[in-house]
C-alpha cells in the first residue's frame, strides 16, 4: 500500500495546470494515503485546486487548510487514516490552520461516523464528491459550515480524470481505466466504497494517456479494481486487449504496466496481445488470495486450484521473460494447518518474482466477517512470517539469476550525496511496490532509460553498472 507524506514540492516539475488570475484564494496542504488509485483521484483533486486559484503548499503549517485523502481498505489502513487526522486536528486546535477536510474511502465507507470519531473535521468528500472539493474550500473559508458533508452516488460512467496535478515523478504516472468492482469476494469492502465497475470509454483512456505523454510520462501503470473486467460494462465482452493495442500508438510512452489482473477473463487474445508488444512489459500483477479449493470458495473468488494452475502455465509458456506479482491472505476465517501447507508448497512450486502477503482483516459488513473460525492474530501473523521466509528464497534465487545480465533501467532519482549514484527500476519493478536497482553511471537524469549490466543482488535489489547510451 502506497503512502504520501504531506505532499513535497520541492523537486517536483513546475504545475501543467494555469490557475485562475488574482490573488491566491487560499493555501492548502493535501496528504494522500492508500493506493495508486486514490492518488489519481488526489491529483485531480490537486488539478481542481489549482485551476479554481488555491495554493498548494509543502508543510501544513503554512496552509490555511489541510485536506487529508483517507484509505479505508482494511483496518491497518483505516487506523493510519486516523491518525493523520488527528495529527491535522491538533494543529486545527493549536490555531495553526483554520481548518481540515477528509475525503475518500474512509468517509465514503463509513460516513458521519467518521465525525462522531473526530468532531473537530470540518468537512466530509465521499469518493465521489471530489469534483466538488473547491466549493467545500470555499465554504470552509467562508465559515459556512451549514453542510459537513459531501456524499454522492457512484456515476452512470467515470469521472474524469484529465487535469490533474500530478506528484508522481514526471517520467511516470497512474491512468485509471475503470472504477468500481462488480466482484463479491466474501473478504471485501471495495465495492461499498467505490461502487460497481464501470470502464472508461477507450477514446477516453486515449486522451488521458496523450495528456500523460505530452506531459512528460514514460512509462504509463493502468490500475483499475479488476483490470481484465474492462469493457464488460460498455461493450459487454472484455476488451483490454484492443485498448492495449490502441494505446500502443500513444507517442513518448515506452513502458506500460498492468496492475490488478483477475484470473477471470485472462483471454488467450490478450496474452497474444501481451506477448508481441514492444510497449506492454512483461510483467503482471494478479492478486491470487489462496490456492486451496475450500479457501477460495469461502473468499467467493470463483476460480480454483486447477484454473489457475492452468492460466499461469499458459502465461509463463506465451510471454518471454514473464515477471509475476500476486498477493496472499493468511489467516482467512477457517484456514487449517493443511490449507496453509498447501499455499506454502505452491509458492515454493511457482517461485513468484514478486509476492506480499497481507494477514486476514475483519472488515465490517462483509460476508468472511460473520463467518465461523476466525483465527488469532498470532496464527495470522506466524503463517504471514513463514510464507514470507519461502518468497524470499524465490526472491533471492531470481535476484542472483539477473547478475551478468543487460537491462533496461528506468532512472528514477539520483542518491542523496553519491555522485554518480543513482535510483532506477527494471522492467520487473513497479512504482513504489517492489525492488530497486542502485545504478552507478555519469550524467544520468532522472527518466531516462539506460542499459545497465547487473553486476550484483543487495537483499531485495540489484546493483547494477549503466553500460550504454541513455534514451
Amino acid at each position: 500500500m502506497q503512502e504520501l507524506p504531506i505532499l513535497n514540492l520541492q523537486d517536483k516539475p513546475a504545475p501543467t495546470l494555469a490557475a485562475n488570475a488574482g490573488e491566491c484564494r487560499g493555501r492548502y496542504a493535501f496528504v494522500s494515503l492508500g493506493c495508486p488509485k486514490n492518488l489519481v483521484d488526489s491529483e485531480r483533486m490537486l488539478g481542481l485546486l489549482q485551476l479554481d486559484g488555491y495554493q498548494l503548499v509543502q508543510e501544513p503549517t503554512d496552509a490555511d487548510f489541510v485536506i487529508v485523502n483517507t484509505c479505508g481498505f482494511i483496518e491497518a489502513a483505516r487506523q493510519e487514516s486516523y491518525a493523520t487526522i488527528r495529527e491535522m486536528v491538533e494543529l486545527k486546535k493549536q490555531e495553526v490552520i483554520r481548518g481540515v477536510i477528509v475525503s475518500g474511502c474512509l468517509p465514503e465507507r463509513q460516513k458521519e461516523a467518521v465525525l462522531e470519531e473526530v468532531p473537530e473535521i470540518d468537512y466530509l468528500v465521499g469518493v465521489f464528491g471530489r469534483e466538488e472539493v473547491t466549493k467545500v474550500a470555499d465554504r470552509l473559508l467562508g465559515n459556512l459550515d451549514e453542510q459537513r458533508t459531501v456524499f454522492r452516488p457512484a456515476p452512470s460512467r467515470p469521472l474524469d480524470d484529465t487535469n490533474r496535478f500530478r506528484v508522481t515523478p514526471k517520467h511516470f504516472a497512474y491512468l485509471k481505466v475503470s472504477e468500481g468492482c462488480n466482484r463479491t469476494c466474501s473478504f471485501c469492502a471495495i465495492p461499498k466504497m467505490r461502487g460497481q465497475h464501470y470502464s472508461k470509454p477507450m477514446e477516453e483512456v486515449l486522451k488521458e494517456a496523450t495528456q500523460l505523454s505530452q506531459d512528460g510520462v514514460r512509462e504509463l501503470n493502468l490500475v483499475a479494481q479488476d483490470m481484465t473486467y474492462y469493457g464488460m460494462d460498455l461493450y459487454r465482452k472484455p476488451r483490454l486487449a484492443e485498448l492495449l493495442q490502441k494505446l500502443e500508438s500513444v507517442d513518448g510512452v515506452e513502458w506500460m504496466r498492468l496492475l490488478y489482473l483477475y484470473p477471470q477473463f485472462f483471454t488467450d487474445e490478450l496474452i497474444d496481445v501481451i506477448a508481441a508488444s514492444e510497449k506492454v512489459l512483461p510483467y503482471l500483477d494478479m492478486p491470487l488470495q489462496h490456492i486451496n479449493d475450500q479457501m477460495l470458495k469461502r473468499m467467493r473468488r470463483k476460480v480454483n486450484r486447477s484454473q489457475t494452475e492452468e492460466l499461469l502455465g499458459k502465461l509463463r509458456e506465451r510471454i518471454p521473460n514473464l515477471v509475476m506479482r500476486t498477493t496472499f491472505i493468511t489467516g482467512f476465517p477457517g484456514e487449517t494447518d493443511a490449507q496453509f501447507e498447501e499455499l506454502m508448497h505452491f509458492v515454493e512450486e511457482q517461485r513468484f518474482e514478486r509476492l506480499g502477503v497481507f494477514t486476514y482483516s475483519i472488515e465490517p459488513g462483509t460476508p468472511a466477517a460473520e463467518m465461523d473460525g476466525h483465527l488469532p492474530d498470532e496464527v495470522k501473523e506466524a503463517r504471514r512470517e513463514a510464507l514470507m521466509a519461502v518468497q524470499q528464497a524465490n526472491a533471492f534465487e531470481w535476484n542472483d539469476a539477473q547478475v551478468g545480465k543487460v537491462l533496461d533501467v528506468l532512472i528514477d532519482q539520483p542518491v542523496a550525496d553519491q555522485q554518480g549514484a543513482y535510483i532506477g527500476r527494471t522492467f520487473a519493478d513497479a512504482p513504489d511496490i517492489d525492488s530497486v536497482v542502485y545504478v552507478t553511471g555519469e550524467d544520468l537524469k532522472a527518466g531516462q532509460i539506460v542499459p545497465c549490466e547487473i553486476v550484483q543482488p543487495y537483499d531485495y535489489d540489484l546493483v547494477g553498472v549503466a553500460v550504454g547510451e541513455p534514451r
